[in-house]
């Protein structure tokens, strides 16, 4: 990180050398914070306002208290054990129980909210217009892509398929059609290379690859399907065989890439499908504890790690974390500004959202084009009422267009923020001029291992601290040791590790084919470099 980056008082430092100043001593060396209150408005409405949850979820109560996770979801049978912790640390939740995320996300809907916009799917070219689809439309599309994968892939539970997909309504329909079949979906960030993608499908042995021709990134329509070439080629390199390639057209009847089709390997999606207009798949009764997908970490620090993600632990956590820290109702517009190629998009796009009966926004492409006005005019026409996104994002909206949000008639009522620190003064500009100082703000720490958010303020209970992401959320029970594996006092000013005393359901259950790795990287009892961020995770009193 270059010095004029810093905060001022890390540059300060006299004796220090900025280049190996790391992000969380920057963070313990903000100043102090006032701290700001909710309104009151934004609190008689809140789903959560009982400072008495705490207690609820204390160690004590501990693994008991996550059946008020669990019983958000609907279950075809109700689960024997809470928690198995015979074999650690491969923790099993809801063992017993019966689920299937697809029928969580969709079916059990659509009594109430069958006209109800499940996705609104937002185009880059602001020429385009928005696509509003219901979940009695997200069923249909769901069901017929899902007899598609069943009946034209030979697809069945257990199976894996790797998605390299742009952000674009068919992304979560894909992911959903895959639930409803047990197959397990794992998802490639759509920017990532042929190359990237290759090393997933190899590691994670699908045999199906599904893609998208072309999608709009800052003003050009990209080339996707050649990517698509590169990764079967050099899947096919390390042994693993690709059968099918199915495509995606961004505008269906259309080709919109010049890459040409492989015969008796590519199938065009929109034209296989006709086969199986109005066609019903019937949601596969899934184990809780089956793997619902793949999120594989980026690779910076070593090969990527398959981390994989149970359905009911998984679920239940992000549909409890999106109904009570991000507070949404089915009748809010929900707009998560990031990728699903990431697991934020997985839990607060797709999965939490709507497994609530949501409407939730994609944005095919970058928030700044044309101009940084542009989120600001997508929420005032969808009328978006909770926000989504990154510091990096906000940073980018306050340097291009730090008064743009005031020319919008939008107002949200709960704002998050994700992914690094929010330096105080971001933290001020994304409360006055983004929420227009009615928002509700949660700061939030988790990461891809973590399934959904462990440490961030409850709304409507705590107050509001710029630059600090909050306590444990109910249920999590963090602790911070130094790298000798001291436990550092509350208050002490120094920066130290991250641990969680405890399990909870949406952690990941294990590394793809690799269990010696993951006990290895995660909760052996040695010493770390001080870049690994998640230190072990132990029972309490373990």
């Amino acid at each position: 990180m270059s010095k004029d980056k810093l905060p001022r008082q890390a540059t300060e430092q006299p004796s220090a050398d900025v280049s190996e100043i790391s992000e969380a001593q920057i963070v313990v060396h903000w100043p102090e914070e006032d701290y700001f209150s909710p309104s009151n408005q934004f609190i008689a409405q809140a789903n959560l306002t009982d400072a008495g949850i705490f207690a609820r979820f204390a160690l004590d109560k501990f693994p008991e208290c996550f059946k008020e996770f669990a019983d958000l979801l609907d279950w075809y049978k109700y689960w024997e054990t809470t928690l198995d912790t015979s074999n650690p640390p491969f923790w099993r939740w809801f063992v017993g129980g019966k689920i299937n995320a697809c029928y969580n996300c969709v079916d059990r809907h659509l009594g109430q909210h069958k006209n109800k916009t499940a996705i609104h799917f937002v185009p880059e070219p602001e020429d385009e217009a928005v696509q509003h689809l219901t979940y009695q439309e997200l069923f249909v599309r769901v069901n017929e892509f899902a007899a598609l994968l069943r009946d034209f892939c030979g697809l069945k539970a257990g199976d894996r398929v790797t998605l390299h997909m742009p952000m674009v309504a068919e992304l979560p329909i894909t992911m959903l059609a895959c639930a409803r079949l047990g197959v397990i979906h794992s998802q490639v960030f759509s920017g990532f290379s042929g190359k990237a993608c290759a090393d997933r499908i190899w590691d994670s042995e699908s045999r199906v690859l599904i893609t998208m021709d072309a999608y709009h990134r800052a003003g050009n329509l990209l080339d996707h399907k050649e990517k698509a070439d590169t990764a079967v080629m050099e899947a096919a390199s390390h042994g693993q065989q690709v059968d099918k390639v199915l495509i995606w057209q961004r505008y269906p009847g259309k080709n919109s890439s010049p890459t040409k089709l492989v015969e008796g390997r590519d199938f065009v999606i929109n034209d296989v499908l006709k086969t199986f207009r109005g066609k019903r798949v019937e949601p596969v009764q899934m184990p809780a504890e089956a793997p619902l997908f793949l999120m594989y970490t980026s690779g910076t620090t070593g090969r990527p790690k398959g981390c994989q993600h149970a359905i009911g632990g998984y679920l239940a956590y992000v549909t409890w974390t999106s109904k009570f820290i991000q507070d949404i109702h089915p009748e809010d517009v929900y707009w998560c500004m990031a990728d699903i190629g990431w697991i934020t998009g997985h839990s607060y796009i797709v999965y939490g959202p709507l497994a609530l009966a949501a409407s939730s926004v994609v944005y095919e492409g970058v928030p700044t084009y044309p101009d940084a006005g542009r989120p600001w005019r997508i929420a005032e026409e969808l009328d978006v009422n909770i926000f989504h996104t990154s510091p990096t994002a906000i940073r980018a909206l306050r340097r291009d267009g730090p008064d743009e949000p005031a020319k919008y008639n939008y107002h949200f009522k709960h704002m998050t923020t994700v992914g690094e620190p929010i330096e105080p003064a971001v933290w001020k500009w994304y409360h006055k001029m983004v929420g227009k100082g009615e928002a509700a703000i949660v700061d939030t720490w988790w990461q891809t291992e973590n399934g959904g958010f462990l440490c961030s303020t409850v709304p409507a209970i705590h107050k509001m601290k710029p630059g600090s992401a909050g306590p444990g959320i109910p249920g999590i029970h963090p602790v911070i040791y130094d790298d000798e594996g001291k436990e550092l006092a509350r208050g002490s000013g120094k920066a130290g590790n991250i641990c969680i005393r405890n399990p909870w359901p949406g952690g990941f259950q294990t590394i793809w084919k690799d269990p010696e790795r993951y006990v290895r990287q995660y909760y052996a009892l040695l010493h770390r470099p001080r870049e690994q961020r998640l230190a072990r995770l132990a029972l309490p009193g373990g």
